[in-house]
């Protein structure tokens, strides 16, 4: 696995002391992050995850402190940021199948056989927010796409999808997945 050269992630958390008194617990760079199949600049890292909703704030352990997946866990959430590289940069270098299998069962089962629109095409069992904190990123389906910059929002409902960045650089975008019953197709 590559050494990561993407930007760090700053993960503000915060609790309770042993009084009930709020506090930040932790004030540090997330380390829960991995690169994607050798590309050290394409940066998944993960900030938060529940395991159910209504989720429980109870106890101060570190809920990402599992292996990254694509997918949420069942009946929860996962709150990550993730740094696209321009495509460029890794689209027809990289191994797609080892990139999706690098992010476990779900990242595997995810990854759509036909490549002909994207080399990203995935499909997840979710309820994706995603939002653009800097660069530009498009969103790509089947039959339409579009170009996101700053500040955009989408709300991906279980549809297959990828992300392309065509600018020359990174784009951030955070990401919240919320499990979701799987679409019959």
């Amino acid at each position: 696995m590559a050494e990561p050269t993407f930007r760090p992630v700053r993960r503000i958390v915060t609790g309770h002391n042993e009084v009930g008194r709020s506090v930040v617990l932790t004030d540090a760079p997330s380390p829960h992050k991995m690169s994607l199949a050798g590309v050290s600049n394409f940066g998944v890292t993960d900030i938060w995850k529940t395991e159910s909703a209504p989720a429980s704030n109870e106890g101060d352990i570190d809920p990402c402190s599992l292996p990254i997946v694509l997918a949420p866990p069942k009946s929860g959430t996962v709150f990550r940021v993730v740094e696209f590289p321009p495509d460029k940069e890794y689209i027809g270098k990289w191994k797609r199948e080892a990139a999706f299998a690098s992010m476990g069962d779900s990242g595997a089962e995810a990854l759509e056989e036909d490549a002909s629109r994207h080399e990203m095409m995935h499909t997840t069992e979710s309820v994706d927010y995603a939002f653009v904190i800097e660069g530009e990123i498009w969103a790509v389906l089947d039959e339409d796409e579009v170009c996101m910059k700053a500040g955009d929002v989408l709300v991906q409902r279980g549809t297959s999808h990828a992300w392309s960045n065509r600018s020359d650089k990174p784009a951030r975008v955070g990401f919240v997945l919320i499990d979701a019953h799987p679409l019959r197709r």
